[in-house]
């Protein structure tokens, strides 16, 4: 009698673990067919942080109008095994998907990648900033991180000062979370190697790595017309030569603090080392950070023997092989500068 109770009891549990069971499955099967909110939107950005809980995705994707908040998603997601198949990160999800649907867009996604340009010219000061204002790293940090010596030392650049003239000026793609000061210079130093290496093969212009990155960071300040930069390559290495001064504005401005606007006469006689009018030499390091077309200019010269040029006041240059010329030139474009800022 005691083991026939003992057997209808088994049997009651089990039917009763059975109908649960049964209940619990349809419970969380009526979840799964259920669609996400309707909203005017096809897809959705979520950030989903380094450490959260399924608890804590499931209200990210549901603020986000991805699913509908419910407790039920945790229970999915760990049954269908994406416990462990969510990375943290700022993810793009197509709206209006079941749950399902949802967290296997979740478990394949590749991070939001945002562009970020650095046009030519630019200081490493301009840089951080714009890195800085995007949110992608602290200012502060970027500048101590482009003149820390290990930190440059493991990048493998030479015996530099800082990495201003190495951080190559290109458009990158970033990703939240996964971006910071250290590994965005790193790339933009990685790339400046790789543009090097491709630009020096056959070069000839006879100089070192360094002194190369310092000239081209002038003729990068001294035109924006890709056209001329091997003529003004030219004529610096040329000046080189014959043991003349560079007598480069932009070299002066960037030795100079606190800079108005515009050179006096005071600013070109006041000694710095990036001061070209003093010193018939480089200036003791790049004063900005080149482009492609600016290394290559360097590295490729063009074959002239001029040794002056002037602006021309619209983007261009007189270049000169005599002081003669350049002299008429500069009285012909600075006459026809004054007449053009008096009839302004």
């Amino acid at each position: 009698m005691h083991i026939f109770h003992s057997q209808r009891a088994v049997r009651r549990a089990a039917l009763l673990f059975f109908f649960c069971a049964v209940a619990f499955t349809g419970w969380l099967m009526s979840y799964a067919g259920v669609v996400g909110p309707a909203v005017p939107e096809e897809s959705a950005v979520v950030m989903i942080p380094h450490g959260s809980s399924l608890a804590q995705i499931g209200h990210i994707l549901a603020k986000a109008g991805l699913i509908h908040e419910d407790v039920r998603f945790s229970l999915y997601a760990k049954l269908a095994g994406y416990s462990r198949k969510f990375e943290a990160g700022e993810f793009r999800l197509a709206t209006g998907g079941f749950p399902p649907q949802v967290m296997r867009q979740l478990s394949l996604a590749q991070p939001v990648q945002h562009p970020v340009t650095v046009p030519e010219g630019l200081r490493a000061e301009d840089i951080a900033r714009i890195y800085a204002d995007g949110g992608w790293c602290d200012y502060a940090t970027f500048l101590q991180l482009v003149h820390d010596p290990d930190f440059i030392r493991s990048l493998r650049v030479g015996q530099v000062g800082s990495l201003e003239g190495y951080l190559f000026p290109d458009t990158y793609y970033l990703t939240r979370m996964s971006s910071d000061a250290r590994g965005i210079i790193k790339t933009m130093v990685q790339h400046f190697q790789k543009v090097w290496a491709e630009l020096n093969v056959g070069a000839v212009g006879k100089i070192g790595r360094h002194e190369a990155v310092i000239l081209a960071s002038v003729v990068e300040k001294e035109t924006a017309d890709p056209a001329e930069r091997p003529l003004i390559a030219s004529v610096f290495f040329n000046r080189l030569k014959r043991g003349m001064r560079l007598q480069s504005d932009p070299t002066v401005v960037y030795g100079l603090q606190n800079f108005s606007g515009s050179l006096t006469r005071d600013d070109l006689q006041r000694y710095t080392p990036y001061n070209t009018y003093m010193t018939p030499a480089l200036p003791a390091g790049p004063i900005c950070n080149p482009g492609r077309e600016a290394l290559k200019a360097v590295l490729h010269p063009a074959q002239d023997s001029s040794l002056y040029f002037v602006s021309r006041n619209d983007g261009t240059h007189q270049f000169s092989k005599t002081l003669a010329e350049h002299n008429q030139a500069v009285q012909k474009y600075q006459k026809d500068r004054s007449i053009q800022e008096k009839r302004k």
